[in-house]
């Protein structure tokens, strides 16, 4: 018994050890928008906006963590008629009721390999990502890349949106995404980021 109790500290420091260790090996804080210690220049901003709002956003998370920011820029920009949720007929509503709806993208993304995380933001269309955000996601290869989704709405919450999208970068690390109201603060976001 004398034994055990003369071992008893050097189990409990080593266990201690261990666990710290252990901790400390993540890499990530899955509360937060950003993985640790990520070099600026792999760090990728990648939004789409109609109004503005996501924008905003996206260039605050550019600020906080030099990222390079990318906007999704549809071939066929959206009129205000093309987004009136109360017209069945309008684009929007036709796109988001179509699972195999895939909005063209003008352009796309230089050197997207040189990127290792993914800030990927949009606004909420009816509780869901808008369907150009799936043709962005199947235009690359995001295996091994770190994709942190935020969104802006009114008063939906990120809900099932970013989940929604796992399987069209099921290679990908998702981390935890957040939602931002149109007067989101730049301190707002940087509380989500860092």
């Amino acid at each position: 018994m004398k034994k055990f109790f003369k071992f008893l500290p050097i189990i409990f420091v080593l266990s201690a050890c261990f666990c710290i260790a252990f901790s400390a090996c993540g890499g990530k804080n899955d509360d937060k928008g950003k993985l640790d210690s990520t070099d600026p220049s792999k760090i990728l901003v990648a939004y789409f906006s109609c109004t503005g709002n996501t924008r905003k956003i996206a260039g605050y998370i550019g600020d906080i963590t030099g990222g390079i920011a990318y906007e999704i820029i549809p071939e066929t920009p959206y009129t205000a008629e093309d987004l009136n949720y109360n017209n069945n007929s309008s684009r929007a509503n036709i796109e988001q009721n179509n699972p195999a709806a895939r909005p063209a993208i003008s352009g796309g993304v230089d050197n997207m390999a040189e990127y290792e995380v993914i800030y990927l933001g949009y606004p909420i269309w009816w509780g869901e990502a808008p369907k150009i955000i799936y043709t962005f996601l199947e235009s690359y290869d995001f295996s091994g890349k770190s994709i942190v989704p935020f969104c802006t709405s009114g008063s939906s919450d990120i809900g099932n949106s970013a989940t929604h999208l796992h399987s069209l970068a099921s290679g990908a690390n998702w981390l935890s995404g957040k939602r931002f109201s149109s007067s989101a603060s730049k301190s707002d976001v940087e509380n989500w980021v860092m």
